[in-house]
């Protein structure tokens, strides 16, 4: 297998944790690097008061992500990546695959605007949602408040601003796959999995 980083990107709602576990199952090896699993564990372990104090530990997160992947990339590894991904973190990622000589595929996931609000405001109250996400203020051991009265939720006019201003569905880089998942009973992922195979190991994709 080619050393390779797959970038699972686009707007937020897109399945991308669902498709990065049919990649993992398909390639085993493959190891999996989430800038969200990284948020979530610091804000676990220190909190946040306010969201200066929430964006100290994002800043913090993201150090730690490329420190891990470059520390992947130094023994070889290939590495799956699923966030909406914008030009903030291009410039980094481009940095590193190229100082390690790796091939980059991006699979940027879209969909019609107001299905993925619809999903994102589903996924937010959903109790599998990590709190901090959701809040100006968090702590680990903290009292469960009611989610629907969360002072950090998305509407959807910030949700709609986020999608049209911060290019989650211009962001590209290596090969790019582009997926609509509007209607996910109508996306042919094995197919994908076909293409990400033959990339992988180092033929050309259909």
């Amino acid at each position: 297998m080619k050393k390779s980083l797959i970038l699972l990107a686009g707007f937020p709602g897109t399945g991308k944790s669902y498709l990065a576990n049919l990649i993992i199952e398909k390639f085993s090896s493959i190891k999996l690097l989430s800038p969200d699993n990284i948020k979530e564990k610091n804000w676990d372990l220190y909190g946040f008061n306010n969201l200066n104090e929430k964006e100290e530990l994002i800043q913090r997160s993201w150090k730690e992500y490329y420190q891990e992947m470059e520390e992947e990339f130094r023994q070889g590894k290939s590495v799956l990546s699923d966030y909406p991904f914008s030009e903030k973190q291009r410039d980094k990622l481009d940095q590193l695959t190229r100082k390690f000589n790796y091939q980059v595929i991006t699979i940027r996931l879209i969909a019609d605007l107001d299905v993925l609000f619809a999903r994102q405001k589903k996924r937010d109250l959903d109790d599998t949602r990590h709190l901090g996400h959701i809040l100006t203020s968090y702590h680990k051991n903290d009292s469960i408040i009611s989610r629907e009265n969360a002072d950090n939720l998305l509407d959807y006019k910030e949700f709609i601003r986020r999608c049209t201003t911060r290019g989650y569905d211009k962001f590209s880089l290596g090969t790019l796959y582009e997926l609509d998942v509007t209607d996910f009973s109508k996306v042919n992922y094995d197919l994908l999995l076909l293409n990400l195979e033959k990339q992988l190991l180092g033929k050309e994709k259909t």
